[in-house]
């Protein structure tokens, strides 16, 4: 990456990673929470799956970005494990809660299907990743990662889409169909070109 494009990364990372502070500060229902029913808005296990899912996946999107600062990892590579560590297990709380919660999509089976396919992508390279740097895999490791955070980083995209969709369409829910798939596919798709130009050998 460039350097601008390195700030415009590492900005939006972080920037959508504090977002779900609103939510936890804010009293009355907000976003994505206007969408949903009375009856789930009640169930304690949504909640928690719902809460889980937002603030652990805002820690790994805030964490996650460093693993590919090589300046990071040349210049204090036991802070660049602490903080892969720590994008890990963020990860896959989130991810595990993404997928419950998926099942509750506003949208119905459109995008249950979407954000469901998401999570198990996002658990999956997740862990990959952790047993290939254990197994000292770092080709493997290191494209795991890139699909890792592409997953990850569908936090981001989601919030640049969803309101371009809904202008277009004029229309919420059709919006959001959409936006249960375009906010991941395209992220995979560049980690795959990306790590077919690094070479790294996904055995």
């Amino acid at each position: 990456m460039n350097k601008v494009s390195w700030i415009v990364f590492a900005f939006l990372a972080m920037g959508v990673g504090l977002y779900p502070a609103v939510y936890l500060f804010t009293s009355d229902n907000f976003g994505i929470l206007n969408s949903k029913t009375a009856e789930v808005l009640a169930n304690q296990l949504w909640n928690i799956g719902f809460y889980g899912h937002i603030v652990f996946g805002g820690l790994a999107l805030m964490s996650g970005w460093s693993q590919f600062s090589k300046k990071i990892r040349a210049k204090n590579l036991k802070l660049h494990r602490n903080l892969g560590k720590f994008y890990v297990l963020t990860a896959l709380v989130s991810g595990v809660c993404g997928v419950y919660i998926a099942f509750f999509a506003t949208g119905g089976v459109i995008t249950t299907l979407g954000f469901m396919c998401l999570g198990l992508i996002w658990l999956y390279t997740t862990v990959r990743a952790y047993r290939a740097i254990k197994a000292k895999d770092l080709s493997l490791h290191q494209g795991m990662m890139i699909y890792s955070y592409a997953a990850c980083f569908a936090a981001v995209t989601l919030r640049i889409w969803l309101p371009l969709l809904t202008m277009t369409f004029g229309e919420f829910l059709i919006a959001y169909k959409i936006v249960a798939w375009l906010c991941w596919v395209p992220n995979i798709i560049f980690a795959f070109y990306w790590v077919r130009r690094k070479g790294l050998i996904l055995d």
